[in-house]
């Protein structure tokens, strides 16, 4: 690009600030996701304005939007509720227009977020990301505003998804990384074969939890309660473990077989440390070839531990990190993976 090319676009771009959503810009949003996606944006919602609006009244989504002096909408980030626990909120789909990239943008819509949107919003008590592994910049940039990371999904997205960019050539991971807004200590129970891994995480985090060893068996009469959630085009199921029962083997092999059957290739399970018994949940996964992936905190309200597994081949080789927390994270995962190989 020529001095003079790139003068001329300046030009072309209309001056811009950071804003929280007015229901005004819900077509605007609609407009960029068109202008950068085209169709094929996976959650269908950003096509319809009148759901947009309908989601942030309602405190489902939370949109933050670049807002030029005209009213056109550039660049926007969200917050959303993902998590089992409502007061967790996942901030992602961002996306910036063509035109404005390289400005700074969405540094300046993570930044609002945090530092002016979430500390003022009393049902916010936690905020995590799903920072994607084929390059370093979200994991920089999440990091710098006080998140820990905590998981790593491996092979979470089909590299169709980056076709466009041509960044990734395998399924991508994506690291996970939370902050606390609204501190509460509670009880966990550690499954005794993750013992050491886990007290290594829960060390990072500013907010503080009672460990305890998970050695008791669920009692007959207690029943497992599993919900699974399947994301068709990543090929992705994940299973909620609300209550750990006497059926739970049962139980979980009977969901489990709806997903493959839907043809998941990654399966996560979220696992609720606030149950006495997930030790035995964990060594009943651990036998069916699930491994290591993480802390999810207050994903039931109480903490969350995840596992996965793969039908597909990881593309360990392929996951780009940033910080020394994560790499740890990478080979204690890695290590876990070769044991369900053997």
């Amino acid at each position: 690009m020529t001095v003079d090319d790139d003068q001329k676009k300046n030009q072309n771009q209309e001056e811009f600030y950071i804003d929280a959503f007015r229901p005004e810009d819900a077509e605007g949003i609609v407009r960029l996701f068109r202008a950068v996606y085209g169709e094929h944006y996976p959650i269908q919602l950003f096509y319809d304005p009148k759901a947009i609006v309908e989601v942030n009244d309602a405190g489902k989504y939370y949109s933050i939007v670049a807002r030029t002096v005209s009213g056109n909408i550039i660049g926007v980030e969200h917050l959303y509720r993902s998590a089992p626990y409502p007061s967790v909120y996942e901030f992602g789909a961002g996306l910036v227009l063509k035109e404005y990239r390289n400005t700074g943008i969405l540094t300046r819509l993570i930044e609002f977020i945090f530092e002016n949107f979430v500390p003022q919003m009393h049902n916010i008590e936690e905020t995590f990301g799903e920072l994607v592994c084929n390059n370093v910049f979200t994991q920089k940039s999440t990091i710098h505003f006080r998140h820990v990371i905590t998981a790593l999904e491996i092979a979470l997205m089909p590299a169709a998804s980056y076709t466009q960019e041509k960044s990734a050539t395998g399924r991508v991971a994506a690291l996970d990384a939370f902050r606390c807004f609204k501190p509460k200590p509670h009880r966990i129970y550690i499954p005794a074969a993750y013992d050491q891994d886990l007290r290594t995480i829960y060390s990072r985090l500013d907010d503080s939890r009672e460990i305890v060893p998970s050695e008791d068996m669920a009692p007959a009469g207690l029943v497992s309660r599993i919900s699974m959630e399947n994301f068709d085009f990543a090929q992705v199921a994940r299973l909620a473990v609300h209550e750990i029962g006497k059926d739970f083997s049962d139980a979980y092999s009977n969901v489990e077989k709806q997903a493959i059957a839907g043809k998941a290739v990654v399966l996560q399970a979220w696992l609720n440390l606030a149950s006495p018994y997930v030790g035995s949940a964990v060594h009943t996964l651990r036998e069916r070839g699930y491994f290591f992936g993480g802390v999810l905190t207050r994903w039931f309200d109480s903490d969350g531990f995840l596992m996965q597994k793969l039908l597909c081949p990881p593309d360990f080789d392929g996951i780009v990190l940033e910080s020394a927390d994560a790499k740890q994270l990478l080979e204690i995962i890695k290590l876990d993976w070769e044991r369900t190989e053997v």
